[in-house]
């Protein structure tokens, strides 16, 4: 456990106002997050949710093809388990881990406790959930609009926000599921950022090396939810 508030790398543990965050920090449970970690199983009750410190959480929806495709991610942005936050007990997407990492849980009967004892607390939570719609709305939009480059760019810059450094260690098929694309898709696009220098890719890891150059690849489809994350919450998001 960090010694102080200011300490951690979580956003919402670190800028919580410090009177909810000493409710809710004896609760918290240090928890190590493997790659494909189970946080949420669909239509299953959830019993904890996580505030990342490092690594990604997808969560990920069932097309009617049969194929997995990411609908939402949340890192040291923010916290696992927004239907806990709305008083719903489960949801009908799963949630896991795509980058690994580690950091802290709590059960959602003392996370319920803490925000019943403090409403100031149940307020800012719920503003990180108006975030998650947010960013899940450009999300749609993206899938539906945008050109496969764009999708991928916007992506990348979506995870280079929330991890440490400029590597982002996944596979090629994880990319794909993530975008909902077929696996040569992912290849040929990488090769086509790769061109642009914007990215250097090789197997299981990608480093951003032009940042503002994916920004322009994204074309208008990064930066809407981004924006919403720091008036909504007072934190910048974006690097």
């Amino acid at each position: 456990m960090p010694s102080s508030q200011s300490a951690f790398e979580n956003k919402l543990l670190r800028h919580m106002p410090a009177g909810d965050f000493d409710l809710l920090a004896p609760y918290l449970e240090p928890q190590t997050l493997p790659l494909r970690y189970s946080i949420e199983v669909s239509q299953t009750p959830v019993s904890a949710v996580f505030f990342l410190e490092t690594g990604l959480a997808s969560i990920v929806v069932k097309m009617p093809d049969g194929r997995d495709i990411e609908v939402g991610i949340s890192g040291n942005d923010g916290m696992t388990g927004p239907a806990v936050i709305l008083g719903g007990k489960q949801s009908p997407h799963d949630t896991y881990v795509q980058i690994a990492g580690h950091g802290f849980k709590i059960t959602v009967a003392r996370l319920h406790e803490v925000m019943e004892a403090s409403k100031t607390l149940r307020d800012y939570l719920l503003l990180y959930v108006q975030t998650m719609v947010i960013q899940t709305a450009s999300t749609a939009l993206a899938n539906g609009q945008a050109d496969v480059p764009a999708r991928m760019a916007r992506w990348l810059l979506m995870v280079h926000d929330r991890i440490d450094g400029a590597n982002i260690l996944l596979t090629h098929e994880f990319l794909a599921v993530m975008l909902g694309v077929r696996r040569p898709w992912v290849t040929e696009i990488l090769h086509l950022l790769e061109d642009k220098r914007l990215i250097r890719a090789k197997r299981g890891q990608i480093t951003i090396v032009d940042r503002k150059g994916l920004v322009s690849e994204a074309n208008g489809f990064y930066g809407v939810a981004e924006a919403e994350y720091k008036r909504l919450l007072g934190i910048n998001l974006s690097r």
